[in-house]
């Protein structure tokens, strides 16, 4: 790490810290030539093999202006799709892998999608699992609604 106050080519690590949002690291150092001290982050690249065969680098921007397409008439607020961009994200990082297929983003985005909102979810998935037909439609609906009657006779009953 170059010192970018003298331009010396190597420096002292005082402090570590992990950011508020767990993806970066702050750390502050110290250059042993001239004394003076600065502060570097330093976060893992995560990037994206488009279909196209470019690489370029993970946007969470991305993942909210392609869900909001979805989300367009629901009740979705810019928040939610924050959060769900970091859940994304999170869940990515966590199988520790450095590149990704941008197919393999559209697949991660569904499960918290389906929760936040099955109307966009279902706009959504029409599109990442290449829904060709009406059935494809009835088969994912159908779905839906038998997880929801079961998970409506797994609520335990007051009384």
């Amino acid at each position: 790490m170059f010192c970018p106050f003298c331009r010396f080519p190597d420096s002292r690590v005082i402090d570590s810290r992990t950011s508020d949002d767990g993806l970066a690291i702050r750390r502050r150092r110290q250059c042993p030539q001239c004394g003076r001290r600065f502060s570097t982050t330093e976060t893992a690249s995560l990037s994206v093999i488009k279909r196209s065969g470019i690489v370029e680098p993970f946007s969470r921007e991305k993942i909210v202006s392609g869900v909001r397409k979805a989300c367009q008439g629901r009740p979705v607020s810019d928040a939610d799709l924050a959060l769900l961009a970091q859940k994304v994200e999170e869940s990515i990082r966590a199988t520790g892998v450095s590149q990704i297929e941008a197919n393999d983003i559209g697949l991660s985005i569904l499960p918290p999608l389906r929760e936040l909102d099955e109307v966009a979810y279902l706009r959504f998935a029409s599109v990442y699992q290449g829904f060709d037909s009406l059935e494809d439609f009835e088969a994912a609906i159908t779905l839906l609604r038998v997880e929801h009657t079961t998970a409506v006779d797994e609520v335990p009953s007051e009384g």
